[in-house]
């Protein structure tokens, strides 16, 4: 469960009562599918034929052009999270990272989900030893992507959630 009890009013939409600014949502989803098409090669090269976690990443990208409803984008995360269940290892958590991604036009806090998985994609594809550290680069190398105007709200959302994100953003 990668996602609070209580939802974060910062993750939710102005039109919907909370303070997330649109703009604020579509930076948040292009930063989540960046994280998740990191790590995709540890599922393609598992499943090369299996389309669905590449295709929830462009999805969540059309969603920010306005080429696909958020249920659209939604649907196709869940396609991807479908791709992960019978698998192990990298190459399941690259697949959830790209499912969660697809999902953040829906529930913007998903964005944190694609971040976490992608780390346990990362770690999980090490070699033997070298997973803690492997997850490190991977959380440096996505904080390197975070755009100025969210920066500062991923960040302490990684403190947040840190807890229930399997302790990824540790380093």
């Amino acid at each position: 469960m990668i996602l609070p009890k209580v939802r974060d009013p910062r993750f939710v939409t102005i039109r919907r009562g909370g303070t997330l600014t649109d703009s604020d949502h579509h930076l948040l989803a292009l930063w989540a599918a960046a994280c998740a098409e990191h790590v995709l090669d540890l599922f393609e090269s598992e499943r090369p034929q299996d389309p669905r976690p590449r295709e929830a990443i462009e999805n969540a990208r059309a969603w920010v052009r306005g080429e696909v409803t958020m249920m659209q984008s939604r649907a196709a995360g869940g396609h991807a999270m479908g791709a992960a269940r019978d698998l192990r290892g990298p190459a399941r958590h690259a697949a959830y990272a790209a499912g969660q991604a697809g999902a953040v036009p829906h529930v913007a806090a998903h964005e944190l989900g694609a971040a976490a998985y992608a780390i346990k994609a990362a770690r999980a594809a090490a070699t033997e030893g070298g997973g803690v550290a492997a997850g490190r680069l991977e959380c440096q190398w996505q904080r390197e992507q975070l755009p100025a105007a969210i920066r500062e709200l991923v960040l302490d959302d990684q403190r947040l959630r840190n807890d229930i994100c399997w302790s990824v953003f540790d380093g």
